[in-house]
């Protein structure tokens, strides 16, 4: 047998109100992928943050290749080579992708940085691995999936031998999973260690060894992939069984509730104008799901940006219920029966250093019920945030009072979706809903969107898992290089999903059905 390159032994780790980490044994072997699953907040990405020296535990030990370890930062963590990818990405926004790759380990010579060979070595791994990035691009100029890439580069550019990935695929595309899932496989046939954290139950069977199930801060048992279903691992994870397939009645559109036509966005970069959003025109009617389909970085976060008010049209017309909103703020937006659940839930979706029951009124606290005489009426705001709490299981360590930036990163997801869902407005847009949840809340946030448009509203949904959009859509909308491509009905057949991954590669174009059919 394997000698295991990591010992975890009876780990407690405790925050105000919470255990989160309660005598936990987490081994890993030398050469493995061990997959480490969990409901959002069951403990995973602290149980990480003890071994890559983030976090102290209370109690317990760890033992690295044999020896006992004191890792007290993530300097000592990479001195026994240990590397981590995070969920929440911990890069510069205005460095480059190459500054953000050698921070901390750069070399300096005569006191200048000596890049010209940082560089070649980013660009021979990039070139290895598949991670294709700009390495003169500043952090903040760059999607979300290539933000992921930098982050996967950074722990490759250190020569970690035990590799952690957190929720790594969270912002991938199914084509950049493959991609990464292959990365993974070569990567352990150089002899390294994968602790692979992830929420995908198919990921595991399709690239892990073992996989250890935590629930609630308790370490429910490890299994051999091979020999366990799907459905056993999903059931270890919530304690319960989860339905497989959503359920939802034929759609029965109604009015047109969004019209766009003809929009062009413009993004500005390093003094140059480039045109990210062509000529899009679409429409989403009541009672419908039209998602966006396409491989991350072909316009959809700028198209739904343009939508929302975040970003400006360059040109076209975007219309509400027959109501011109193309160079509306905002504000009126919201008020005016938009509801949005960002990509980005830090930069766009939360104020991290605000509690969570003022996130959940972001859109709200100015109105009658939150507020009088210019002051918030803080018991009805936290009687508000109770209700969604329960009605949207957020876990946090302190309730309503919790600081957002706190929480775990599916439970800051949820939040968003409970505060967006809840308003019960004419459109939803929603991008990435499900980004970072478990198989539990993944059921609950679809439950949720088909309720949505069964009680009339229209529903846009961008969404990168194409499974996630078949389940979903009553219509289906590709986008590449910024231009919808081709409009298709959905069909749970291998051949369509051939058909729509030539659509999303750019290779097939022009196929429409009418929006009525």
């Amino acid at each position: 047998m394997p000698q295991n390159v990591i010992e975890m032994r009876q780990i407690v780790k405790k925050f105000p109100g919470l255990i989160a980490n309660d005598h936990i044994d987490f081994h890993v072997r030398k050469g493995e992928i061990h997959a480490l699953l969990g409901e959002n907040g069951a403990g995973k990405s602290t149980l990480m943050s003890v071994l890559f020296g983030l976090y102290t535990p209370e109690e317990g030990e760890i033992i690295i290749n044999g020896q006992k370890a004191q890792i007290k930062g993530p300097r000592d963590a990479n001195r026994l080579g240990i590397g981590m990818v995070h969920q929440h990405f911990k890069l510069v926004h205005n460095f480059t992708v190459l500054q953000n790759i050698i921070l901390g380990v750069e070399d300096v010579k005569g006191g200048l940085l000596q890049m010209d060979a940082a560089r070649a070595k980013v660009m021979a791994l990039s070139q290895r691995y598949g991670l294709k990035v700009d390495p003169d691009a500043l952090i903040e100029d760059i999607s979300v999936g290539q933000q992921q890439r930098v982050e996967i580069l950074k722990m490759l550019y250190r020569e970690n031998d035990i590799l952690i990935f957190d929720e790594p695929t969270a912002v991938l595309t199914p084509q950049e999973i493959e991609e990464l899932m292959q990365i993974m496989r070569g990567l352990i046939a150089e002899g390294k260690s994968i602790v692979f954290i992830t929420h995908k139950l198919k990921e595991i069977k399709a690239v892990a060894d073992r996989c250890t199930v935590l629930r609630r801060g308790k370490c429910v048992g490890t299994v051999d992939v091979k020999t366990t279903s799907i459905e056993e691992m999903s059931e270890m994870m919530v304690g319960r069984k989860v339905a497989a397939q959503v359920e939802k009645a034929p759609a029965n559109p109604g009015e047109a509730v969004l019209e766009v036509e003809n929009l062009c966005v413009d993004l500005l970069r390093e003094g140059h104008s480039k045109r990210v959003v062509n000529d899009v025109s679409l429409k989403v009617r009541r009672g419908e799901i039209v998602c966006v389909a396409g491989v991350d970085g072909n316009g959809q976060s700028e198209l739904v940006q343009a939508l929302t008010g975040l970003l400006p049209a360059a040109s076209g017309r975007i219309s509400l219920l027959g109501q011109d909103l193309t160079h509306a703020s905002i504000r009126h937006r919201n008020t005016h029966g938009i509801s949005h659940v960002p990509e980005d839930r830090h930069r766009h979706g939360l104020v991290l250093d605000y509690r969570l029951d003022d996130n959940l009124v972001l859109q709200r606290y100015f109105e009658p019920d939150f507020q009088s005489g210019g002051f918030i009426r803080q018991d009805a705001v936290l009687e508000y945030a109770e209700e969604l709490i329960e009605r949207f299981d957020i876990r946090s360590s302190n309730g309503p009072a919790s600081i957002a930036r706190s929480m775990s990163g599916g439970n800051q997801q949820k939040a968003i979706v409970a505060r967006e869902l809840d308003r019960a407005s004419d459109l939803l847009i929603a991008m990435q809903p499900t980004r970072g949840l478990d198989v539990g809340a993944i059921e609950y946030i679809h439950k949720q969107l088909v309720r949505a448009r069964d009680n009339g509203e229209a529903v846009l949904l961008v969404s990168f898992e194409l499974d996630e959009v078949l389940a979903l859509a009553d219509r289906i909308l590709v986008v590449y290089e910024g231009e919808i491509v081709g409009e298709l009905l959905p069909d749970s057949s291998e051949e369509f999903r051939t058909e729509i991954g030539l659509y999303m590669a750019g290779s097939k174009r022009g196929k429409e059905v009418a929006a009525d059919e």
